[in-house]
């Protein structure tokens, strides 16, 4: 078990859940008030998607990743900030008879593209999806090939920012590993297992078990599960060794018909953590643990 947990708190997602939760934030400021709502809950990194104020969908615009991280480095909360590079992958088919003539939501541009707002800004860690994935029921597909990650690992060193590689199957895992392999991950690359997604790994702990033991030793990694699944899941990531992850972007209630805000979420895993005997650590001392730029 793993006796000191770092959590992260996945602040907002790109779903369009902000029609089913007044909670989940959506302009700048609305995000950052509930960075550090979390913070104060217990969390030592804020895991952030941007949406258009308008429209509530979720967005690749700068200015708004801009605004947020201002808002943040302003105030007195020192959360670890890790924006998603994964906008950008979207790739709506067409229907049967014509699949080649992709629908209007698709919203699919370049490895590198994914990356501007991580040039500009800078943050001490940001995501990269691991591999492509049949996304729900229907037509889409996120699209991230081996040439796109390459690409984007390659270029997520140079910056200097920590990356944290998100995992949606086995496959996924094994590519990321095949990255480090050939060297385009820095040793403190960090690893998100995440289940529950339509259609990746499952929420099955054996699956959970099994990902776990493909990973090299010494290795910082979170496990995550959709919806009803987050809550048990902070207990099983902590039980195989590893921290863990709440938030609006992966599960809207507290419990059964009551719809929960991210500092709930925070406080509810910091009592599962406690009462399982393990301790919460504080941003400084995460950035320790996981050798964050400046840390190492």
């Amino acid at each position: 078990m793993n006796q000191d947990v770092i959590i992260t708190c996945a602040i907002n997602g790109a779903a369009d859940t902000a029609r089913r939760s007044s909670n989940v934030p959506i302009t700048p400021e609305q995000i950052a008030n509930s960075v550090v709502e979390a913070w104060h809950a217990g969390a030592a990194i804020a895991h952030i998607h941007v949406r258009d104020p308008e429209t509530t969908q979720g967005s690749r615009r700068v200015d708004l990743y801009a605004e947020v991280c201002e808002r943040l480095r302003a105030s007195d909360c020192d959360i670890i900030i890790n924006l998603t590079a994964g906008m950008g992958g979207d790739l709506y088919i067409g229907p049967e008879e014509n699949p080649t003539a992709f629908c209007p939501e698709t919203d699919l541009v370049g490895g590198l593209e994914r990356l501007i707002h991580i040039e500009q800004l800078k943050p001490e860690i940001c995501t990269l999806d691991c591999g492509s994935l049949n996304f729900g029921d229907n037509n889409l597909v996120y699209v991230s090939t081996p040439d796109m990650l390459r690409l984007a690992a390659a270029r997520i060193k140079e910056l200097g920012v920590t990356v944290e590689l998100e995992i949606f199957d086995t496959g996924n895992l094994w590519f990321a590993l095949q990255m480090m392999k050939e060297g385009l991950l820095d040793d403190n690359a960090m690893f998100q297992l995440c289940q529950g997604i339509p259609w990746g790994a499952p929420p099955n702990l054996g699956i959970l078990k099994g990902m776990v033991d493909m990973l090299p030793a010494n290795t910082s990694w979170t496990a995550f599960a959709l919806g009803r699944n987050q809550l048990p899941w902070v207990a099983q990531s902590a039980l195989l060794g590893g921290h863990v992850r709440v938030g609006l972007e992966d599960n809207l209630y507290l419990e059964k018909g009551v719809l929960a805000t991210n500092g709930q979420l925070v406080e509810r895993s910091v009592n599962i953590i406690e009462n399982m005997g393990a301790r919460i650590l504080s941003p400084s001392e995460a950035r320790q643990k996981l050798r964050l730029r400046g840390t190492q």
